[in-house]
């Protein structure tokens, strides 16, 4: 499946002003990563979000989210948005900062 170009455009434009932050492509999607830690990504139109063991029952509750389930195992600690629920801005930059916070608390790769 490859990744919406328009959802990984608005993502990078989002978070370009953080120092140490690159892109890798993996699994078919683009994914952000920021201080060597993969951060969010654009998997076809929706959202990958690394919100966090701790934040992720929340995260599940939010419209559009579900468990990140791509290799047939759950992953912890991360999130699938519906590409829909995260089409305004103002939705992918509340998620961006959700993943921020947790990411901003590991240390640098």
């Amino acid at each position: 499946m490859a990744y919406d170009e328009g959802l990984a455009q608005r993502l990078g434009e989002s978070l370009g002003d953080l120092p140490d932050l690159g892109t890798r492509k993996m699994f078919g999607s683009l994914v952000f990563m920021w201080r060597g830690n993969m951060l969010v990504g654009a998997l076809g139109s929706d959202l990958i979000a690394r919100v966090g063991p701790e934040a992720q029952a929340d995260a599940l509750a939010q419209p559009g989210a579900r468990v990140f389930d791509f290799t047939g195992r759950p992953m912890n600690g991360w999130v699938v948005v519906d590409g829909e629920a995260v089409a305004e801005d103002e939705a992918l930059q509340e998620w961006i900062a959700r993943c921020r916070e947790f990411v901003e608390a590991l240390p640098p790769k």
